[in-house]
């Protein structure tokens, strides 16, 4: 049966702001470095800039989480979000001091850092509300990250990073302006209720879930933060690390084909143990690698590491948590994914890199990946048991 035209277009509204997310998110993670290393900014100075971000989310995720789900207010939560956003930009845009700088983007970051967790929350509950799958919604922020890290990559090679910031805005811009239109999807939604959420997020079976979910994050952290510094080790120009991040990116939108249409017939704890245990060989053959394109190769590996896990980890949290605590839940889970495993695998990754090399980092990785493995396995054995 056709769906109505709104809701047709409600899927367009929803699959265009996490194309437009995901833009914004290129930008930031590959070519905001570049933009702060063109002012000279050294790379004490960036990372400081970027270190602001894991600690901020911490914060900012689970207060804009609670809000949301308090107020049933979503959609304007999601606007506000974006236009201070824009705000903190725009006061970015003439500045060239860093001290201003630093202070301006850690403003930025404060509402920068929930939109992931925000927009999956409307967009489950959409895709709820819709019959559809989530994968089908997402995948759409995955293709606008490996197209605009293409069309990006040209334009600020040809006008120069100076532009970096104005493409930026123009991602918010599209992001406001479908905010302002994207359902009500909270409405309709049981009163919240903070004991409520406190028993369920206390209770055995989360508490194991999210400390799993903590182990394996750090491993992909790992890669995430490391894999440029190895490359560059191992003597890989700017533009094969671009191919990095464009593999892996471009390697999850057929897995997501795969999991809208396919993902629902298999059981979330057994599938977690395949993704963490995929995670386990990636960061193992990297901890080997000695070629650029090697690890570009096991970029590839995305799609059976991040695309299966962080999907089939949203479905279990959707288990675990009733729709009226959907946007704290993905707040929750978004502490856990960015935050503090983000935290954990910078600090131990640096204090590795600097006592025993990158090897060890990827290889300590590793071994987090394969606790996690064993530890979604036990859990499953257990939970068949009962």
């Amino acid at each position: 049966m056709a769906q109505p035209n709104e809701m047709r277009g409600q899927l367009f509204v929803l699959r265009t702001m996490q194309f437009a997310n995901y833009a914004t998110m290129v930008l930031l993670v590959t070519f905001f470095p570049l933009y702060f290393a063109s002012l000279g900014f050294s790379k004490l100075q960036i990372g400081a800039i970027y270190s602001v971000g894991p600690f901020l989310s911490i914060v900012s995720n689970v207060a804009v989480g609670l809000l949301s789900d308090r107020t049933k207010s979503l959609r304007r939560i999601l606007t506000v979000l974006y236009i201070m956003q824009i705000l903190a930009l725009a006061l970015l845009m003439p500045q060239k001091e860093f001290g201003i700088m630093a202070g301006i983007m850690a403003m930025f970051y404060l509402f920068q850092t929930p939109m992931n967790s925000m927009l999956d929350s409307v967009s489950l509950l959409a895709a709820d509300r819709m019959n559809r799958s989530f994968p089908s919604i997402r995948m759409f922020g995955s293709l606008g990250y490996a197209l605009c890290a293409v069309v990006f990559g040209y334009l600020l090679k040809a006008y120069g990073s100076d532009l970096t910031i104005a493409l930026t805005l123009g991602t918010l811009g599209v992001s406001l302006v479908f905010s302002l239109i994207v359902g009500d999807f909270q409405g309709s939604l049981r009163k919240f209720e903070f004991g409520g959420l406190w028993q369920l997020l206390r209770k055995k079976e989360t508490v194991a879930f999210f400390a799993l979910i903590m182990l394996v994050s750090v491993s992909h952290r790992m890669n995430e933060g490391f894999l440029a510094v190895a490359m560059r080790e191992i003597g890989a120009d700017d533009s094969v690390i671009g191919y990095a991040s464009l593999a892996s990116a471009v390697s999850e939108i057929p897995m997501f084909f795969v999991l809208a249409k396919f993902g629902h017939r298999f059981r979330e704890l057994p599938l977690l143990a395949v993704a963490s245990f995929f995670y386990v060989v990636r960061l193992g053959l990297l901890s080997m690698a000695d070629e650029p394109w090697m690890m570009v190769a096991l970029q590839m590996m995305h799609a059976v590491t991040f695309a299966i896990f962080y999907i089939t980890a949203i479905r279990c949290l959707q288990a675990i948590l009733p729709d009226e605590y959907r946007a704290s839940g993905q707040a929750v889970f978004a502490v856990v994914w960015s935050g503090l495993a983000g935290l954990i695998a910078g600090t131990l990754g640096g204090w590795l890199y600097d006592a025993f090399g990158l090897s060890y980092v990827f290889g300590t990785g590793s071994m987090f990946a394969l606790v996690g493995a064993i530890g979604f396995l036990t859990v499953h054995l257990r939970s068949n048991e009962a």
